[in-house]
């Protein structure tokens, strides 16, 4: 796997992210879609780098929770432009990673399996908005697995519970006031 500053890449986008860093596209989504994608690529061969790099970039420039056409392709050229800053990429893992971000969220089923590897990682966390990953949208066996698919909706729905749990208490605050 290549160099990687992820201290550095972290605080870089956090200061640049422009929605809620612990809301359902954040640092804790990102953490989940690397582990999903470290886990897969021990079984499909993908590049490790790749997948950690679009696990941190792929939502890195939304500007919204909902519906954010481009936000791939922004991830893409944010990515671009931190090679040599944060991680070091060569020229077709940078390929890959860019292709990946860009249409992440096209439902495109094949591809290359690094690229395949990155949108199976982020299906596998729909659980964080209530969806159950369904197999035949997703682009790997190692995906469509039962202990895959189990294991990472066990981690988005523990996210979830915590997540909602602190959102009503938020809302209590709210109405009290």
């Amino acid at each position: 796997m290549g160099f990687i500053d992820r201290q550095g890449l972290i605080r870089y986008l956090r200061e640049q992210f422009q929605i809620n860093w612990f809301g359902h596209h954040g640092i804790a989504h990102w953490a989940r879609v690397r582990a999903n994608g470290l886990m897969l690529a021990r079984e499909t061969g993908a590049n490790t780098l790749v997948v950690e790099l679009f696990a941190w970039l792929h939502d890195a420039r939304r500007v919204s929770e909902h519906e954010d056409e481009g936000h791939g392709g922004r991830g893409a050229t944010l990515g671009h432009r931190l090679n040599g800053h944060f991680f070091e990429a060569t020229d077709l893992e940078m390929d890959l990673l860019m292709h990946a971000c860009r249409h992440h969220s096209d439902g495109w089923m094949t591809d290359d399996v690094t690229v395949m590897t990155c949108w199976d990682a982020d299906r596998l966390d729909l659980g964080r908005v209530g969806m159950v990953p369904e197999p035949r949208y997703l682009c790997t066996k190692a995906a469509r697995r039962k202990s895959s698919l189990q294991k990472a909706n066990n981690r988005a729905l523990s996210w979830k519970q915590r997540f909602d749990a602190t959102h009503q208490v938020q809302l209590g605050q709210m109405l009290q006031d």
